[in-house]
């Protein structure tokens, strides 16, 4: 029986374990209880501030029993700023969490069993100063005794605080943030992107355009335009991706599908033993396929700037077979009509690049329904001290 509560109610609870978004999991007399900054095996007193039929949300007041993985953070602005949400847990246990959270997502949304699901790698990363790309807010009102200009957002509040210091970004973010710098700000945009790897500084509004080599290839890059945040990560994901593409049975052409600036494309066709003769890539931005066009210049590459609702029918459904292809959707996952004709119509092996386990496991089950077997499963942890999930699913069309 779930219990009554109110609004305002002091309980006690032992929280069990870290829930989808980051928050430690509770039960009281059944009924899920989620409270923020709590983790794993420990016993908190907590005020309800949120009450629902079937779940509840509670406020931290004091730790009774710690956690023996709970740890110190290393930020003076955690839990004010929203971006880290688990620098409270050893990151050890970050990793464990996360591998949980994505083995339920498949088991309750996406309709799996426990043999259907092969054993789990985890790529880790390192835990602090990963952080390549970062967004910052315009700070137009500055605050008493600060000129700063920009800053990162509040947790759980629109209040732009004017950080000193971010322990997670990349060391030339962190520099510039230290030293107090201010930067041009976009003058009709509350937000910017900066990007920042070994030498080269991008920045929105400023110098946006810029090269970086990644493994043993150049790429041409904008900071407004989408690029992973963990350089580090993405060349260990890129070096999973070109062994799963060797290992396809076929020379078949390849896709790329929600390809940004081309970047799976571009290792793909040159580092996979040039089993592909051609490569498809398909994305909605025009601004990245332009980039795209220019990274993988000279290569035998066709693209289509198209939303992926128009795909079916622009490229799958054209009677073009594909030995392999890569899928790195946003977080909403694959658009459910490109879904369903990837189930139908789709290539006889599949990796899909997750940024959502929630996402990645409905559309495993789409897949799934459509004659394909999971074959692997990965989790990069591309963002360290949050509880953002990034994953590699490797899928087999059974023939």
């Amino acid at each position: 029986m779930i219990k009554n509560m109110a609004a305002g109610d002091v309980i006690k609870i032992f929280l069990q374990s870290i829930a989808p978004g980051g928050d430690a999991l509770g039960r009281l007399d059944g009924k899920p209880i989620f409270v923020e900054g709590g983790a794993p095996d420990e016993t908190v007193l907590c005020r309800i501030i949120e009450e629902h039929k079937t779940w509840a949300r509670a406020q931290l007041l004091e730790i009774i029993e710690p956690s023996p993985v709970r740890v110190k953070s290393v930020c003076p602005f955690y839990g004010k700023c929203g971006g880290c949400s688990l620098q409270h847990i050893e990151y050890s246990a970050q990793l464990a969490a996360k591998a949980a959270i994505l083995k339920d997502s498949f088991l309750r949304i996406g309709g799996f069993d426990l043999d259907g699901l092969p054993q789990m790698e985890i790529v880790p990363s390192s835990p602090f100063e990963y952080r390549n790309r970062m967004q910052f807010h315009c700070l137009r009102e500055k605050a008493k005794n600060d000129n700063r200009s920009f800053g990162l957002k509040g947790r759980g509040s629109g209040e732009i605080i004017a950080v000193t210091d971010c322990p997670v970004a990349e060391n030339g973010i962190r520099k510039l943030l230290q030293e107090g710098k201010n930067l041009p700000l976009p003058p009709e945009k509350d937000r910017f992107t900066v990007f920042s790897f070994n030498d080269l500084f991008l920045i929105e509004n400023g110098l946006e355009t810029g090269k970086i080599r990644l493994l043993d290839r150049d790429i041409l890059l904008d900071a407004g335009v989408f690029f992973q945040s963990n350089i580090s990560m993405l060349e260990k994901l890129i070096l999973s991706l070109i062994e799963i593409a060797r290992t396809a049975g076929t020379t078949l052409p390849a896709a790329d599908f929600y390809c940004g600036i081309g970047t799976f494309a571009l290792f793909l066709l040159t580092k996979a033993e040039e089993k592909f003769p051609k490569i498809i890539l398909a994305e909605e931005n025009k601004k990245a396929i332009s980039f795209a066009r220019e990274n993988l210049k000279g290569i035998n590459a066709e693209l289509f700037a198209l939303r992926d609702t128009a795909w079916e029918k622009a490229i799958l459904r054209k009677n073009l077979k594909f030995g392999f292809a890569v899928a790195d959707p946003p977080r909403a996952g694959l658009a459910h009509s490109f879904a369903l004709s990837l189930a139908r119509y789709g290539p006889l092996l599949l990796a899909y690049v997750s940024c959502d386990a929630a996402s990645l496991a409905r559309d495993s089950g789409i897949l799934l329904n459509g004659g394909y077997r999971l074959k692997d499963l990965k989790l990069f942890d591309f963002y360290p001290q949050t509880a953002h999930i990034e994953s590699l699913a490797v899928f087999e069309k059974q023939v």
